[in-house]
């Protein structure tokens, strides 16, 4: 198979958001500072490497359909949807709603290609679909860092026995 325009231009669009999320989760792994420093600071590891390795997948998909992969740091920079990342040290709470944007910025990229995507290539909408499925997990666990509950608990009443 080969991909048409619009296949290769819907694959270029989700490689660049992918790559720029690596990047972008790697400068608030550098500068992250505050509450929950550590986990948060392995946590965004996880998420770079996934999206290194999705970034991979993507590119190898596109040349496997004859499309020509354009990673290179202008062609991101121009095209990517994503929101700069701001510079200097960053607080966890700020780098939280940062990253969940980051996240649904990538993920919302691959919601308006797949129906597209689909109806040229099913193979690669269901890459697609893993994707989707572990940035959306990302993006709950990272906002859950600064959620609180919506009920307080108190001391739990044990039954009496009848």
């Amino acid at each position: 198979m080969k991909a048409s325009k619009q296949l290769s231009e819907n694959l270029q669009k989700v490689l660049v958001d992918l790559i720029e999320l690596h990047v972008q989760c790697k400068q608030a792994h550098w500068n992250l500072v505050g509450k929950n420093f550590r986990d948060l600071h392995l946590q965004l590891d996880e998420i770079v490497a996934d999206a290194r390795l999705f970034t991979d997948q993507v590119a190898e998909r596109m040349r496997a359909l004859h499309a020509v992969p354009d990673g290179r740091s202008a062609t991101v920079a121009e095209t990517s949807s994503l929101a700069a990342f701001p510079m200097g040290l960053v607080s966890t709470a700020d780098t939280v709603g940062l990253v969940v944007d980051m996240l649904e910025a990538c993920v919302g990229t691959m919601r308006d290609v797949h129906d597209q995507v689909d109806e040229e290539d099913p193979i690669t909408a269901d890459i697609l679909h893993g994707f989707i499925e572990k940035l959306e997990q990302y993006a709950w666990m990272v906002d859950a860092e600064n959620m609180a509950p919506t009920a307080k608990t108190g001391t739990a009443k044990t039954r009496k026995a009848s």
